[in-house]
């Protein structure tokens, strides 16, 4: 069973994304903030993270910074789910390397598909 990391803030989003996961088959970690995400992280490497971009602390730019630095977490896929909706938040995101972008709301449906076809791709 693919594990996935969910980084959001925002409590009711994050359990309604951690229910859609869960009934998808798929085992959910989440954390409310980027501290929390990054002990995560270390802690249980995932096959996948969901993150958000607008996080207290830490954006979720600089949490795609700190992955992309670290040569063994640069491989696992992230898609963004985020509430800007701007073409330079996507850019940046894509500059960085990420496996999908999304904006809030998102059809369950439509992140299921991407997350699975981000693990195919990844061979998990």
């Amino acid at each position: 069973m693919a594990k996935i990391l969910v980084i959001e803030d925002d409590e009711s989003f994050l359990d309604l994304v951690q229910l859609h996961l869960s009934v998808a088959g798929y085992a959910v970690d989440a954390a409310k903030d980027p501290e929390e995400g990054l002990r995560s992280l270390i802690a249980h490497p995932p096959d996948l993270i969901l993150l958000d971009l607008d996080l207290p602390y830490l954006s979720g730019f600089e949490v795609l910074e700190a992955l992309c630095s670290e040569p063994v977490y640069r491989k696992i896929p992230v898609i963004v789910i985020t509430g800007h909706k701007d073409d330079d938040s996507y850019a940046r995101c894509q500059k960085m390397g990420i496996a999908g972008f999304f904006t809030k709301p998102v059809p369950s449906e439509q992140l299921i598909e991407a997350i699975g076809r981000s693990l195919v791709k990844r061979g998990t």
